[in-house]
Formats: C-alpha cells, sequence, structure tokens
C-alpha cells in the first residue's frame, strides 16, 4: 500500500530523489565507490557541495547579489547560537512566534540584551503579531517565518531598518519572496529540503565582521565561507540528497512552480477542516500555514474510529505535537496533492459515519 506521509519532519522526499541517493549509497557515478565512501575533498564531492550551494542561491533569486550559501552541521538549534555569536555585538530584537523563537531568544539572551518586539504566547501561539515596530538602535531583528508546532506561518515581513535574520526551517523553498529582505537565511534540511544532517544557511557577506567578541572557529560563518563550507568533515549524504531535491525544484519549474500547488493543497486541506464539523483549526484563519495544518476533533469519542481509517488509509505522521494535541498535516514540497485528498477523503468520511 502507499504510504501518505505527512510527518513533520524529517518528512517526505520525491521518489526520484530517494531512487537517485539510493542508487549513489550502493555506487556513485559508477566509479566502484559509494557516496558514502568517497573523500569529502574529492573532486567528486566538491562538485556536490559547489553545485548545492549554487542552486540555494539561484532559486532563491540571490546570486550576484552579496550572500554565500553554507552547508553546516548542528540543525537550526545551532544557528540560534551562532546568530547571535556573528551578529549580537549589543542588543537585538526577536519577534516570538512559537517554540522554536522562544529557543532562539534563551540562546541569544546568554550574550547579550534581548527584546521581544511582540509575542503570540498569552495565545498559544495561534497567531502571527502585527503592527509591531522594530527599534533601529538594534543590531538585528530575527523572526521565524512558519511555525511548524502551532500551523502558522508569516505572510508578510516587516521592512526593518536593521539586518534580517530568519529561521526558514519550515518552509525555505516553498513560496515567493523577496529573499534579498533578509541579511541572514537558515534552515534545517529535514522538512523540505533533504534528510536530516545538514543546515542550509545564506548569508549576506557585508553584515559579518562587525561584533568585537572572539568566535569560535566553528561557529563563525567567516571561516565556514572562507573553507567552502567544508571547514570541517562535510555531512556527505544529506547535502548530495538536498542538492538533488534542489534538482528536482529546479526542473520543476523552481519557487514560483511549487508555491502554485503548495497553495492548492493548502485550499484542500483547510476547506475541510472549515466545512467538516467534526474538526476545528487550531491557528488564526488569516495566519496559517501552507506547511502544516493543525486541527483537532471536536468530539474525542470519534478518535479511535478516525485513527483507524486512517490506518487504513495508509496515512502516516498526522498526530500533532504534543504541546498542541490533536493533529498536523505537514504538507511539504515534495507530498502531492493525491495524498492530501486522500486525507480529506477519510475526513468526509468520518462525517458520514458520526
Amino acid at each position: 500500500m502507499k504510504i501518505h506521509n505527512f510527518s513533520a519532519g524529517p518528512s517526505i522526499l520525491t521518489q526520484e530523489v530517494l531512487l537517485k541517493a539510493s542508487e549513489a549509497v550502493l555506487d556513485y557515478n559508477n566509479d566502484g565507490l559509494s557516496l558514502l565512501e568517497i573523500s569529502h575533498r574529492s573532486k567528486a564531492f566538491v562538485d556536490i557541495m559547489e553545485k548545492a550551494r549554487s542552486l540555494a542561491l539561484e532559486l532563491l533569486g540571490l546570486e550576484g547579489k552579496g550572500y554565500k550559501a553554507l552547508f553546516l552541521q548542528g540543525g537550526a538549534s545551532t544557528q540560534f547560537l551562532m546568530v547571535a555569536l556573528n551578529l549580537l555585538e549589543k542588543k537585538a530584537a526577536y519577534l516570538n512566534t512559537g517554540t522554536w523563537s522562544d529557543k532562539a531568544i534563551k540562546e541569544a539572551k546568554m550574550h547579550d540584551d534581548i527584546i521581544e518586539v511582540a509575542s503570540s504566547k498569552d495565545a498559544g501561539y495561534s497567531y502571527i503579531p502585527k503592527g509591531y515596530e522594530i527599534p533601529s538602535d538594534y543590531d538585528y531583528f530575527h523572526c521565524t517565518s512558519n511555525n511548524t508546532i502551532f500551523g502558522t506561518q508569516m505572510k508578510a515581513f516587516p521592512d526593518s531598518p536593521i539586518p534580517v535574520a530568519c529561521d526558514m526551517s519550515s518552509d525555505i523553498f516553498s513560496r515567493s519572496l523577496d529573499f534579498t529582505k533578509f541579511d541572514l537565511i537558515y534552515a534545517g534540511a529535514q522538512k523540505n529540503m533533504g534528510p536530516a544532517g545538514t543546515t542550509l544557511v545564506v548569508v549576506k557577506e557585508d553584515v559579518l565582521g562587525k561584533v568585537s567578541r572572539k568566535i569560535p572557529s566553528m561557529m563563525d560563518y567567516k571561516v565556514h565561507i572562507s573553507k567552502g563550507s567544508m571547514f570541517n568533515t562535510p555531512p556527505v549524504f544529506p547535502i548530495y540528497t538536498s542538492m538533488l531535491t534542489l534538482e528536482w525544484l529546479k526542473n520543476l519549474g523552481g519557487i514560483k512552480a511549487i508555491e502554485e500547488i503548495n497553495e492548492m493543497k493548502a485550499r484542500v486541506m483547510y476547506s475541510e477542516i472549515d466545512l467538516n464539523p467534526l474538526f476545528k483549526g487550531y491557528a488564526n484563519k488569516e495566519d496559517r500555514s501552507n506547511m502544516n495544518a493543525t486541527f483537532t476533533l471536536v468530539n474525542e469519542d470519534l478518535k479511535e474510529t478516525f485513527e483507524t481509517m486512517l490506518k487504513e488509509a495508509g496515512i502516516s505522521g498526522l498526530n500533532g505535537h504534543r504541546s498542541v494535541g490533536g493533529y498536523r498535516a505537514s504538507m511539504y514540497n515534495a507530498l502531492p496533492l493525491d495524498s492530501v485528498k486522500a486525507l480529506v477523503e477519510v475526513m468526509s468520511e468520518l462525517e458520514t459515519k458520526a
């Protein structure tokens, strides 16, 4: 049976990418060596790294605009600290829209003064704050574009008088934006780009080198840039698989093409949530995420029946985060529309049985 994978991460990859990646694990480029065995200093892997970095900038429309792309380790959680080490001299402004932005604030506070320009914590992070001001005398503004756990997404970004750093871990490459508005973007690969194990960082070089502190080499963006993102041994397989995913996206027509598909998936999903009286959406409608639809059953007595039906339909990974409960349909780039339709069919069928 075909499994419809709604996992929030590590998440679904396309069959095309999985096939090419699995072939490379056995024999890369017909050289008689596995991708997992080749030297990270070999021409074969250097070419992979350069292509992955180049594709990232190309798809984001940032080629030739002073940005560098890096593939690092440690996940977005390490970036919470790295951003502060590299950009924070005295004060920074943070928008608190969920668990991950809250964690980013915690890490940054270890180094200097942090203010929350706005927060939706008081309402269980069910909405995106608006109408806040960003102080012009702060070092940078940090936001999280999509909140995986709570199912909210920033639909617009403020015009900031200071550099902007953004955690795009769960919606990178999913929608068209003016990415030149951001001075630093980071994203764990395991939601929209590849397997767990690498993190994409895209940074504008002219925002670096302005802090007075000494930065440990492994935490210094300038060091990683100078070494071509290979200051230490890189995670070969996650980077290769991310490169394949970026190739797939480019061949599909790029971000604009996948955005149309993602919007269609979201419309189908939220239409059922709103029209079916058995379900209730968690996030405010105007701030709903196109990547993660969060919802609950109105009548918990139907839980066992619903989950049996999901299993019979081959639907996996739908459980909501423990802090929210209910269900979460993660609709990342690689998830086909047919999977969303299969889920909606089960939800609709449950209504006829209730």
